[in-house]
This record gives C-alpha cells, structure tokens and sequence, in this order.
C-alpha cells in the first residue's frame, strides 16, 4: 500500500521505497511532490478551486491560450479525463457534418488494438474485444482496419465517413509506434473524403516522446487533438483541442461538464507547462528514451529466449516478452526489487516513466530487470 512520493520514487506505508517507472499510467509527468507543482495547487486551493464553466476563470483561460500556443490549435475544451476527451470527440465531430448538412455522415473509423478509454463510446472505438465483453452492443456506425494499413484504411473511407481516430503509438495495444508515414498517409486520406482526423494523444502528449506532440515528429496537424494524463501531472484533466474550423462544432448546450477545467486543475496543468518549459522535459524525454530503448534492446540480446522485441519513442517504450513468460510473474519480481512497472497488450512491460527521470534511474530500474529476467517466472500450462 502506497503512501507518499518523492521524485521518481515512491513509499509504501512500511517505508520501503520504489522507484516509479509508469508513473500511474504515464500520468505523473513531474514524479511526485513536485515543489512547483505542490506550490501551485497548495495556492490555488487558498484561492477558487471550482466555479463550473458556466464562469471564465484566470487560471483556465491562460491554460487554453498556453496550450493553443503550444500545439498550434484554435480552441479547447476541457474536460476530467481522456474518457471524456474522447467521447466530446465523438459528439464533436458527428456534429461537424451535421452543422454541415451532413447528416448522414457519422461512420467513424478506429483500427484494431486501440485503445481510447472505457466509456460506451469510447470503448466502441477502442479496437479490442476483450473490452466490449458484457456490455451489449457498441454504439452504431464505427468499424476497425488494421493500425499502419493505408490500403486497408482507404478502402475503408467514403463520403459516409465523419472521422478517422487513432493513436500516434498504440499504448495498451502494445507500445506499437505508428510506421513512418502512416500519420501523413491518414491526413491525405482524410483530406481525400472530407472526413475528420482525430489524434488521441491522451498518454502520447505533453513531452513524452520528445515533442510535446507525439504527431509532431511526422509533421501532422490534425483537425481534433485529446489530451489527458500527463497535462495535470496526477491531478484529473483532460482537454479537447481543435483547429478554428471545428470551432462552432458544438454550439453552446449541445455538450458540457461540471468539473471540467476547474481552477484547481488548469492551475495544476499550468505548473506542468512550466516545468515542461524550464526543466526541458521533452528534451530529457527525448535523450533519457534513447538511453532507455538502448538498454532494453540490450536485454533482448542478452536474453532472446525471453525479451524478444524492445520499440517505442521518447520516455513510451516497450518490452515485449516471449510467450512462454509470464508478465505478471516479472512485474511481481520486480516490485520485490523495488521497481513498479505496467504491462501493455498481453506480454508488453510498459515504460512510462515521469519525464522528470534521469539515465542512472533508468540504470536502477534495468538492473533490476536484468536480475528478474535472467530466471524470468515462465507460463504454468493448465493441467489436463
């Protein structure tokens, strides 16, 4: 049972410490106790945490302008989660056509082995069954091609279509980064067709591929951008970009929130965008990724049998393991070690850790990993 942070590190309510290599799925972007961080929220609460916005705050409107400034968009709306990005989204680009006239257009396009949130709209996009087990039917009009497949994606678009979702790298697919000139590809395609393309950057964004976009290293601008996790550095916000052209897309009372971008978050997000800026975290994302992808692919060599493939961007790598080995068992020898890490698809060790961390952390955690791996806990076959 976890009780506090520090940095990269965190203490379980004996005292024994841990280093942090997810960052409680890629949310905590500053580690944890963050002075500029824990400053701003600490002041804030003396100040006005909610107002709805029914109201403009200071704090939100100088987020909105910082981070249309920073990602070249028009306009946002904010929101509690990457959930909730995503289903404004939906709604969002549905009603773009239909202010258009277009009101037949609302098919949507994701790709299998997405993953955009676990709401009924968002988990219909969401391109694995596994997580549509129980819940009835999808919402209608949505389908799946194959991520990276541009033939399969063309043939799937018609003017029937409103939008096309994805994800610049697959996160619970697998750590699966986007094949070089598939983002562009999609841009011409929706281009094509006059539909919408939709980036969910919800674990991607905010520096941690080493650009405050993951969309930013295949020089692609989209027409709607969802950003979450990593923006309020551990507390919940999430924020729907869009350019000036999506602007009048959802007229007032056609969508809205409660809590959405309250001071206390936008103040909390706000100290995130400074550090981003002062501390350099896309750099050091970008510089302390390569050393990490560098070191897992180390273990690949080192271990074939066991490690069979490293790949990702910036501090969002992954460590794919051969089938015979059992994720869980890894993770659970690891956090005996005191290393905490996630897993991603089915046999994916997922490295997301707080922007802040520096190559000799890194080092900690691979060692520990190397140990673990060297008599990595194998698959038990069912007995017959």
């Amino acid at each position: 049972m976890l009780a506090r942070g520090e940095g990269c590190y965190v203490f379980d309510t004996e005292g024994k410490r841990y280093l942090d290599l997810y960052a409680g799925i890629a949310v905590s972007s500053l580690g944890h106790a963050h002075p500029g961080l824990v400053a701003a929220v600490t002041e804030q609460v003396s100040r006005l945490i909610h107002t709805s916005n029914l109201f403009y705050s200071d704090k939100t409107a100088e987020l909105a302008q910082k981070l249309c400034a920073r990602s070249g968009m028009a306009r946002v709306f904010f929101c509690n989660s990457g959930t909730e990005g995503i289903e404004g989204a939906i709604k969002l680009v549905r009603r773009f056509h239909y202010g258009k006239g277009s009101c037949e257009r609302q098919h949507i396009v994701a790709t299998w082995s997405a993953f955009h949130g676990r709401s009924m709209g968002a988990v219909s996009l969401t391109g694995q069954p596994k997580y549509w087990e129980g819940f009835g039917a999808p919402i209608a009009h949505v389908s799946h091609t194959k991520y990276g497949d541009l033939e399969a994606m063309a043939r799937r678009l018609n003017d029937q279509t409103a939008a096309v979702f994805v994800e610049p790298i697959q996160g619970e697919g697998g750590v699966l980064p986007a094949p070089e000139g598939y983002l562009a590809g999609l841009r011409a395609l929706c281009d094509k067709v006059g539909a919408l393309l939709v980036l969910d950057e919800i674990q991607t964004g905010v520096g941690r591929t080493g650009r405050f976009l993951a969309s930013e290293h295949d020089g692609v601008k989209a027409d709607v951008v969802v950003l979450a996790k990593g923006l309020g550095g551990g507390v919940p916000i999430g924020a729907i970009l869009v350019g000036e052209h999506c602007a009048g897309a959802l007229p007032v009372g056609t969508h809205g929130t409660t809590f959405g971008g309250n001071p206390l978050a936008a103040a909390a997000a706000l100290a995130v965008l400074r550090a981003y800026e002062e501390q350099d975290l896309a750099g050091n994302a970008a510089r302390v990724g390569e050393h990490l992808l560098s070191k897992l692919r180390g273990l690949c060599e080192k271990y074939p049998a066991v490690a069979v493939a490293a790949r990702g961007r910036g501090l969002m790598c992954g460590l794919e393991l051969a089938a015979d080995i059992d994720p869980r068992g890894v993770l659970g020898a690891l956090r005996d070690k005191g290393v905490l890490l996630s897993t991603a698809g089915d046999r994916v060790l997922r490295f997301v850790p707080p922007l802040v961390v520096t190559s000799a952390q890194i080092d900690e955690g691979i060692a520990a990993l190397d140990e673990v791996l060297s008599a990595a806990p194998r698959v038990v076959a069912p007995q017959k």
